[in-house]
Formats: C-alpha cells, structure tokens, sequence
C-alpha cells in the first residue's frame, strides 16, 4: 500500500526582492519520519520552514499537507501543525498553566485541563505550573513553547533550533517528544546547530545550499563530516 506524505514541498522558491532564498526546493515528509534540515546559516532553513508551516507563501511552487493545499486550507493545516519558532509565542504575564489553557482554548480542545496537566508533566513544567512565564529560565521557557507545540497532537512538528537554551535533563524532554511524535506515526522537521544530535534523532537527513537542496538522504548514508562538507561549501558561498 502507498502511504501519502503528510507534508508535500514541489518546486517552491521564495524571494524577498532582489534576494533569491529558496531555489526549486521539493521536500516530502512521511509518517513516522524525523527529518533532520541542516545547512549554514543563510542557507534557506528557516524560510523553509515557514514555508511549511504556512507562515511564509511561496513566490513559486506549491505546498500541500494531510493530502490538501496548505494555502487554500490554512486553517485546517495549522489545526494539525506544532510549531517551535525562534518566536515562543509565549504570553510571559500569564502562568505556564494559563498559557495553555489559551491555547488549548483556541484550538478547541476537549479534556482541557487533563490535557494541560499531562502535557506539562510532559515536559517537566508540573511543579512550575503557577509560575508566570516571564519568570522562567530560556531553558524552561523553551520546555514550555514545546508544550504548546504538542498540546493539540499535532500531526507534524517543525522545529527550528528547539534545542536552544536547554540543558541536558531539557534536552532529553525534547528528545522524548521527537521519538514519541515519530513512534506514533507523526512526523518531525528539525533544524539545529547540533549536527551530532541531529544524525542521532533524525530518520533522514536534507542539507539545502545556497537555498537549494544540496542533499537528501536516509540517516545511516550520511555523517557528520558529509554534512560539514555541504555547510562549508555554503560559507564560502556566502563570504564571497
């Protein structure tokens, strides 16, 4: 039996005026994948996942997820999207416990505040639950957008640097999650600087350069110094 993508990137390039940021990029994700996107920085990694997460339109090209046009169905697509951004989109006046309950609020969730509960059991934020989240530590900051990320099971999680700030007791809670979402047939993009963390979570690895898709390969066809390879030729790229 053919199993569809969950998410379905073809031919997309984005420009922001005269600069070119992705190039003809065509990327599919499947269930029960993590795909680990990698590159220097400026290579289009964030781009695209906006592109994906349908916060950033494409200036060409096309993007479906769960089987529809991402652009033409935003709100469906979004309703089964987790998201972790350089932006927490966290309300740091309110407590973890009541951030949420915003959010859950929003999405419609049943079973709110079970759900809540085991979510920031989930993550580690059960004894910190009254706290106001302007008052935590980048790191538990980060735990906390993560619980947002999963409170709704999403379908597919896309992650950009969600490692930033943790350590490593947070770094397992993260890496928890990823093999949780993986295991149950969800699908993952992740992107950090930790090249050897990637490999390690990842089922298959993409690389872009230069806003195009430098390589695309399954975990154990690629190594770390692969990888560098690809994200050197992008700093010089880059410095020229």
């Amino acid at each position: 039996m053919t199993v569809s993508p969950l998410l379905e990137i073809e031919g997309v390039s984005k420009r922001f005026g005269r600069k070119i940021a992705l190039r003809d990029v065509s990327v599919s994700l499947f269930p029960g994948e993590c795909l680990g996107l990698l590159g220097a920085n400026g290579a289009g990694k964030t781009t695209l996942l906006r592109t994906m997460a349908t916060l950033a339109r494409p200036t060409r090209g096309s993007v479906r997820a769960f089987g529809v046009d991402a652009w033409q169905e935003r709100k469906q697509v979004r309703a089964r999207l987790g998201v972790v951004a350089h932006q927490p989109y966290i309300y740091p006046e309110l407590t973890c416990l009541e951030n949420l309950r915003f959010f859950g609020a929003m999405f419609g969730l049943d079973r709110l505040d079970e759900r809540v509960a085991a979510t920031l059991e989930r993550v580690g934020l059960a004894a910190r639950a009254a706290d106001q989240a302007g008052t935590l530590s980048r790191g538990l900051l980060q735990r906390l957008n993560l619980a947002r990320a999963i409170l709704h099971e999403p379908g597919v999680l896309i992650l950009d640097e969600p490692d930033t700030g943790l350590d490593v007791a947070g770094r397992d809670v993260l890496s928890l999650i990823i093999d949780g979402q993986v295991q149950t047939g969800g699908s993952v993009v992740l992107t950090t600087h930790a090249l050897e963390y990637a490999l390690e979570r990842s089922t298959r690895i993409v690389t872009l350069s230069d806003g195009r898709v430098a390589m695309d390969a399954e975990r154990g066809a690629v190594d770390v110094a692969d990888v560098r390879g690809v994200m050197d030729t992008e700093s010089s790229l880059v410095s020229r």
